[in-house]
């Protein structure tokens, strides 16, 4: 089969198109025929040698797929149904395998391409928010990177299940896009104090939850916009992994700081995830009120050229290889 593999560590052009063998399905997996597979900054981090593959994972790149079964273990799907999967890896190619369990059927109306886009972010926003995070009906929500895969999932997701939202962004642009997906304010934080903006909109009271993707600096400001008993959760650090902690704002104010990484938790734990979403998100999606956001689309074959638009932070939404 074709596929893309990462030759070395290195920069995109590492990325190589390649003749494989097809994956076999084990007990309890799927085999699909791979239509397109989203592009996520955990492949960026996985060809540069900084996220490693779990020891029972493909060493290709690519953690979401959509396309038709075609054989291994069909007991919730038979041959020929459409799905889209959250995968450990092995994504960039025209085969694939996945745990049944994580794989769910195509939502009504949406084209392979934009079910290929929802796995990844929609697992980990699910995982997050709303298990981690707790987000409770009526509840606030800060995203920071708003105009990212993530940060459009989050965005579309809190507002969809009745969450007031706000986001940050690094331009007008992508705040104006933030806004028209849900969120009621978004803030350029290169152009103003976001976390002044938070307090402002909220009265002083603060937001309940923040999904931060950001880290570092960022972290003594979360602090101070979180309402009592809020909660901040890490997904990654694009500032730097290390930050200076008030622990008595903490404690006084009954804060939860948390975080977490998907892709090396057991198949079990991606399975519960999945059933959330089948039962609380896909329905919202196939009623119109989620939308996939999809940015550019590329062959398989170009999956350097989608990594280095990744690596520019100019896209808002998903990046998505057509195969």
């Amino acid at each position: 089969m074709r596929a893309v593999e990462i030759t070395k560590p290195g920069g995109p052009e590492v990325l190589q198109p390649a003749d494989r063998p097809h994956p076999v399905p084990r007990e309890n997996e799927i085999l699909v025929k791979v239509a397109a597979a989203g592009v996520n900054r955990p492949d960026v981090l996985q060809r540069t040698g900084n996220y490693p593959v779990p020891p029972d994972a493909s060493d290709l790149p690519g953690l979401e797929i959509a396309g038709e079964v075609v054989g291994g273990s069909t007991k919730q799907f038979k041959v020929g149904d459409k799905v889209c999967a959250l995968v450990a890896g092995g994504g960039y190619a025209e085969y694939c395998v996945a745990p049944e369990v994580q794989a769910l059927p195509v939502p009504k109306g949406l084209t392979l391409v934009q079910a290929a886009s929802l796995p990844e972010t929609f697992f980990t926003v699910w995982s997050n928010v709303y298990d981690r995070g707790r987000l409770a009906p009526g509840e606030t929500l800060l995203v920071q990177g708003g105009s990212s895969g993530i940060g459009v999932t989050a965005i579309q997701m809190a507002a969809a299940t009745g969450n007031r939202v706000f986001a940050t962004a690094g331009s007008d642009e992508k705040c104006a896009a933030c806004v028209r997906l849900g969120a009621d304010k978004a803030f350029n934080y290169k152009a103003r104090d976001w976390s002044a903006g938070v307090l402002e909109v909220t009265g002083g009271k603060g937001v309940n939850v923040i999904l931060d993707m950001v880290g570092g600096d960022y972290v003594p400001r979360e602090l101070k916009c979180l309402a009592d008993d809020g909660r901040l959760v890490f997904i990654a650090y694009l500032r730097g992994p290390k930050t200076e902690l008030n622990i008595d704002t903490v404690m006084r104010r009954r804060l939860t700081i948390s975080g977490s990484t998907l892709r090396p938790r057991p198949v079990e734990f991606k399975g519960a995830i999945a059933r959330s979403l089948r039962e609380k998100i896909w329905p919202l999606i196939e009623a119109g009120r989620i939308k996939p956001e999809i940015y550019k689309t590329f062959p398989l074959e170009r999956a350097a050229d989608a990594h280095r638009l990744m690596e520019t932070s100019q896209h808002i939404g998903k990046i998505v290889l057509t195969v």
